[in-house]
C-alpha cells in the first residue's frame, strides 16, 4: 500500500506554477555545473535532466502547453542567435563552401537513409521522410561553440550556411511527401511554394535590415525599445515562415542573418540577447527535448530496438561522410572536420517537427517515433561533446594565431568623458577595442584646478559621468576602472593619467573643424597628441557607431611606407569585424606617383586595395556614403599643427560629408 502511494505521488506531475518554475531553475543551475565537472558539456546535463524529471522518467513535470511554449521560444531563440553570429559578408566569402557542404549533408543522408529504411521493410514515402530527418539537423552545440569563441571561424560560417541549405531542403521534402501521401501534390502546390519562398526570403534579407536601420536611427536612444524590436522581429519573421509553408526555425535563422549587420557583436544589445537566450530560453528548449525521450520504449517492442539501432547508426555515418569529404575538399584539418560533424549530427528540432507531422497523418508508426527519440538522445549527447572536445583544440590554435597578429591597442583604453549625451559613441568605440582584446576600459574625467576650491556640484557631476560610463561598460560585460582627477589643464591631465595607468591608447572626440586660434597655437587635441607616448584616436561620430556599414581606410602612397601603417590596417580590420561592416582600402596616388601596393603589409584575404589617382580629398569624398566610418592616418612629425601630413584634409572631408564618421589614428613613430 505504501509503495503504491509513493508511486502515485511520484508519477503525479507538479501543477503549481511556483514549484514548477523553481524546479526548472534548479535544473538550469545544477545540471550544467555537475556535467562540466565530469568534462561533459553542460547542455547534455540539461537534456538528461529533462529525461529524468519528464513524463517518461520520474514524472515530476508534465510536458504541458507551458513547457511546449517556452521550449518553442527557446528553439527559435537558438536559431535566431545562430543567424546573429552569421555574417552575410562571411557567408558570401564562403558561399561556395557553404553550398557544397549544405548539398552534401543533404544528399548523402537522403540516399543512405532511404536505402537503410527500405531495407528493413519501410515503403518508399516513409523511407524518404525518415531520410529527410537524417538530412536535417539542429545546431544544438551552438552555445558550446559560442563559449569557445570560434563562432567567426571559417568552419562555423561554412556549417551555418550549410545548415540553412540542408534544413530548408529537408523541410521542403517533408512538405512534398506529406502532400504526396494525401494525394494533394498538384501543380498549384508548386506554383504557391516556390514563388512565396523566394519572395519571403528576399523580403527578409533585403527589407528587414532597412526597417531595422530606420528604427534604430529613430529610437536607438531607448535600449528597451531596441530589445523589444529585436524580439518582435524574431517572431514576426518566424510566423511569416509558417504562412509560406516552411518551418518557423528557418524564419528565425533568416531573421538573425538579416538583422545581425545592425547589432555590433560586442554591443550591450547583443549581450542582452545572448544572455536572455542562453540563460533562460535555450535551456527551456533543451529540457523540453529531454522530456520527449522514453528509454523504456526501446525494450517494450523488440523491433523498436532494431529500428533505433539502424536510425542511430545511419544518422551518425550519414553526417560524418559529408563533413569528412567536404573538409578534405576545403583543405581543413581533422579538428575542423570533427567540429563540422559535431555541429551537424544533432537531431532535434526539424526531426521532431517532421516525425510529429508524419505520425499525425499515419505516415509512420510508433516504432519510428521510438527510433527517432533514441536517435535524438544519442545525437544530442554526442553533438555537444564532439564540438566541445575538438573545438577546444581549434580554439587553442586560433588564439595562438590571433596573438601573433593582434594589435594590443585594446589592453587599456583611456577615454575622457565630459557629457554622457555626446560621449556614448566614444565609449562604445572604446568598449569595442577593449572587449576585442579582453582589456580594460579607463573612463577619465578631469576637473580643472582654479584659484577657488572645486565645488561640490562639480564633484557630483564628475561622479555621475563616471558612474554612467561604468554602467555602459558593465552592460557590455567589459572590465572597467573609472578615474576622476583634478589637474591644471585637460591635455596635461590626460597625458599624465595615460602614463600612470599604462594606457595602450587614448580616444578623443573632435568637433570636425579647428578654429583659427587652434590652427595657429594648437588646441587641446594637438597637445594631447604631442605629449602622448601611446596611440591617439581622434574621432568624430555624427551618427551612432553601431550604424556603420563600411569601414574605409584611406591612405596615400607615402603613408603606406610608414612603420605604423600595419597598425592602421589592423585597427580598421578590428573595427570592421566587430561592427559587422565591410572593410575597404583606398590608396590615393598623386599624378606624379607610381601606383604600388605595399609588399610588407598583410591585407585581409577578402579585402582588396582600390587604387585611384588625383586629389586626396576629392577622391576620398567621392566614394564616401552615409553610415561609413573613414579611418585616416595622422602624423606627429610636425608639432605645430594637428593634421600636418594631410593638411586640412580631415576638416574638408568632414565639411563635405557631414554624416560620415571619422577616426584619425596617430601612432608614435
Amino acid at each position: 500500500m505504501t509503495q503504491l502511494l509513493m508511486t502515485t505521488l511520484i508519477s503525479t506531475p507538479i501543477k503549481d506554477p511556483v514549484p514548477v518554475f523553481l524546479m526548472i531553475l534548479g535544473i538550469m543551475l545544477i545540471a550544467p555545473l555537475l556535467f562540466e565537472k565530469i568534462q561533459l558539456p553542460g547542455i547534455v546535463g540539461l537534456i538528461l535532466a529533462g529525461v529524468v524529471v519528464g513524463p517518461n522518467g520520474l514524472g515530476l513535470l508534465a510536458r504541458d502547453n507551458t513547457i511546449i511554449l517556452l521550449g518553442t521560444v527557446g528553439l527559435l531563440f537558438l536559431m535566431f542567435m545562430a543567424g546573429l553570429e552569421t555574417s552575410l559578408d562571411d557567408m558570401k566569402y564562403n558561399a561556395d563552401k557553404a553550398v557544397i557542404f549544405g548539398l552534401a549533408t543533404f544528399v548523402v543522408p537522403m540516399i543512405l537513409g532511404t536505402a537503410a529504411m527500405m531495407s528493413i521493410g519501410y515503403d518508399l514515402l516513409p523511407g524518404i521522410l525518415v531520410a529527410s530527418c537524417f538530412a536535417s539537423h539542429t545546431l544544438l552545440a551552438l552555445p558550446v561553440a559560442g563559449k569557445l569563441g570560434i563562432m567567426r571561424s571559417q568552419v562555423m560560417t561554412t556549417t551555418l550556411g550549410g545548415t540553412l541549405i540542408t534544413n530548408t531542403l529537408a523541410l521542403l521534402v517533408l512538405a512534398v511527401v506529406v502532400r504526396a501521401h494525401e494525394g494533394n501534390l498538384t501543380l498549384g502546390f508548386w506554383l504557391f511554394l516556390i514563388p512565396s519562398l523566394i519572395t519571403y526570403t528576399f523580403l527578409t534579407l533585403w527589407g528587414l535590415p532597412r526597417v531595422g536601420r530606420w528604427f534604430f536611427q529613430r529610437f536607438g536612444h531607448d535600449e528597451g525599445a531596441e530589445f523589444t524590436f529585436v524580439l518582435a522581429t524574431l517572431f514576426v519573421v518566424s510566423y511569416g515562415a509558417e504562412l509560406v509553408k516552411i518551418e518557423p526555425i528557418i524564419g528565425a535563422f533568416l531573421a538573425g542573418v538579416a538583422i545581425t549587420q545592425l547589432i555590433p557583436h560586442l554591443s550591450p544589445l547583443m549581450n542582452r540577447i545572448q544572455f536572455i537566450g542562453n540563460t533562460l530560453f535555450v535551456p527551456f528548449f533543451l529540457i523540453s527535448v529531454g522530456m520527449l525521450v522514453n528509454p523504456r520504449s526501446l525494450i517494450q517492442e523488440p523491433r523498436s530496438l532494431l529500428v533505433s539501432v539502424v536510425m542511430v547508426t545511419v544518422a551518425i555515418i550519414a553526417k560524418f561522410i559529408p563533413a569528412w569529404v567536404a573538409g578534405k575538399l576545403f583543405g581543413m584539418n581533422f579538428d575542423n572536420i570533427m567540429i563540422m560533424f559535431g555541429l551537424s549530427v544533432a537531431q532535434a528540432a526539424s526531426t521532431l517537427a517532421a516525425i510529429t507531422v508524419a505520425y499525425k497523418i499515419d505516415l509512420v508508426d510508433q516504432l519510428t517515433v521510438n527510433g527517432t527519440i533514441a536517435m535524438i538522445l544519442v545525437t544530442c549527447v554526442a553533438s555537444p561533446w564532439v564540438t566541445d572536445h575538438w573545438g577546444k583544440k581549434l580554439n587553442a590554435g586560433e588564439v595562438t594565431s590571433q596573438k601573433a597578429n593582434t594589435l594590443n591597442i585594446g589592453d587599456r583604453v583611456l577615454v575622457p568623458v565630459a557629457n554622457p549625451s555626446t560621449e556614448d559613441n566614444l565609449l562604445h568605440l572604446a568598449i569595442i577595442l577593449a572587449k576585442s582584446a579582453k582589456g580594460t576600459l579607463l573612463p577619465l574625467h578631469i576637473l580643472l584646478e582654479k584659484n577657488s576650491l572645486i565645488s561640490p556640484e562639480d564633484k557630483n557631476r564628475q561622479n555621475q559621468l563616471l558612474s554612467t560610463a561604468e554602467m555602459i561598460a558593465h552592460a557590455a560585460v567589459t572590465k572597467v576602472t573609472t578615474i576622476g582627477r583634478i589637474d591644471e589643464s585637460i591635455d596635461k591631465g590626460i597625458a599624465r593619467v595615460a602614463e600612470e595607468k599604462q594606457a595602450s591608447v587614448i580616444i578623443c572626440g573632435w568637433k570636425g573643424y579647428s578654429t583659427y586660434q587652434e590652427n595657429l597655437f594648437g588646441g587641446v587635441i594637438d597637445k594631447i597628441v604631442n605629449r602622448s607616448s601611446v596611440p591617439v584616436l581622434v574621432t568624430r561620430f555624427p551618427l551612432p557607431i553601431e550604424h556603420t556599414r563600411r569601414v574605409f581606410l584611406a591612405f596615400t602612397t607615402q603613408q603606406s611606407y610608414a612603420s605604423s601603417f600595419g597598425s592602421s590596417i589592423q585597427l580598421a580590420k578590428t573595427l570592421a569585424t566587430e561592427l559587422k561592416a565591410s572593410l575597404q582600402l583606398l590608396q590615393v596616388e598623386s599624378v606624379r606617383e607610381t601606383a604600388v601596393q605595399p609588399t610588407d603589409i598583410t591585407v585581409p584575404p577578402d579585402t582588396t586595395i582600390q587604387k585611384v589617382r588625383g586629389n586626396f580629398v576629392r577622391q576620398v569624398s567621392r566614394v564616401l556614403k552615409t553610415n561609413d566610418l573613414l579611418v585616416l592616418n595622422g602624423t606627429v612629425e610636425q608639432k605645430n599643427q594637428l593634421f600636418s601630413l594631410l593638411g586640412h584634409a580631415p576638416e574638408v572631408i568632414a565639411r563635405n560629408q557631414p554624416q560620415v564618421a571619422m577616426i584619425i589614428a596617430y601612432f608614435p613613430q
